[in-house]
């Protein structure tokens, strides 16, 4: 019988051997501490999960490797676009930057508090079909910091994924990372691995940010987690007051179209850099009621539209 986690490298010693980890193999696997102490939870942990969300129809995670490109704020776009556009359909964010959490700030709901039920956590809601969850509700000031080590982020997405209640029907479970390929990275997607999760990559077009989308592609492709396009975002600077558009990061190298093709995976699109974007989502506005027509809302919208078209085939 193999005693080895779901999703483990071929060369995991399996929870059942003395050396269940304790050998460099078992660096940076979500599961170490488990293993290390003879726990078998490890795996009873990821079914806990996988149970809990097997319902939920559509799971997205929204990575990047390189910080500052706009994964919150595109998360935030992409669940309130696909909220408008079928009111009879569920979305929720789950924040899982643990030490960083900006979900709470950008959807307006930086003071709401969660409140626990007999069925878990109760998500915070923006609309009638529109909910999320993040940390940042749980700490008592939102200029607290989080200081945790890997087991503790571990144990605290596990939690997430696990205790709160998003009630019965769930159409889409939009994931958003913190930079990087690391704890929160391995957790969410060994728990998510197996039931149906896709990753958007989000970049902006010079060539010192998709060296780093081009390492979580690679991330994607070692645990197995499938793409479902690249967002090139803040692509164009266009004035408000006079609609030129300037190219304030320019793509010396193609940018996120290029990188696109030479991956084999669907560029989705690209989204300017609006300054009136960013003022609505710092403010915690919906910038679908402040801006309904702005360049980069449309172009959030197109890409929604093959979004849904991909996960509704």
């Amino acid at each position: 019988m193999d005693e080895r986690p779901n999703n483990a490298p071929s060369h995991c010693p399996g929870t059942q051997s003395e050396k269940a980890g304790k050998v460099s193999a078992c660096a940076g696997c979500p599961n170490q501490s488990l293993c290390a102490s003879g726990a078998a939870g490890g795996r009873d942990d990821a079914e806990m999960v996988r149970a809990r969300l097997s319902s939920v129809k559509n799971k997205i995670f929204v990575l990047s490797g390189k910080g500052g490109v706009g994964k919150s704020t595109f998360t935030s776009l992409l669940a309130r676009a696909l909220a408008r556009r079928d009111p009879d359909k569920n979305v929720a964010i789950l924040d899982i930057d643990i030490c960083g959490p900006s979900i709470p700030r950008i959807m307006g709901t930086l003071n709401e508090q969660v409140h626990q039920s007999g069925s878990g956590w109760c998500p915070v809601y923006v609309e009638d079909n529109l909910c999320m969850m993040s940390i940042g509700y749980l700490l008592t000031s939102p200029e607290d910091a989080v200081i945790w080590r890997g087991p503790k982020k571990n144990n605290m997405i596990k939690q997430l994924l696990t205790d709160v209640d998003w009630g019965d029907t769930l159409d889409y479970l939009i994931l958003d990372t913190p930079p990087g390929t690391s704890d929160e990275h391995l957790s969410s997607t060994s728990y998510l691995s197996g039931i149906g999760s896709k990753a958007i990559l989000v970049t902006t077009p010079p060539e010192i940010a998709l060296l780093d989308v081009r390492k979580e592609a690679n991330f994607c492709k070692r645990v197995d987690l499938q793409l479902a396009g690249i967002v090139e975002n803040m692509a164009l600077f266009i004035c408000p007051k006079c609609t030129t558009e300037s190219a304030i990061f320019p793509a010396s190298t193609g940018g996120g179209a290029k990188m696109a093709d030479e991956l084999g995976v669907p560029f989705l699109g690209s989204i300017p850099l609006d300054p009136l974007l960013a003022r609505a989502c710092d403010e915690g506005k919906d910038p679908y009621l402040e801006m309904p027509n702005s360049s980069a809302i449309k172009a959030v919208q197109r890409i929604v539209d093959q979004i849904v078209g991909d996960f509704e085939r």
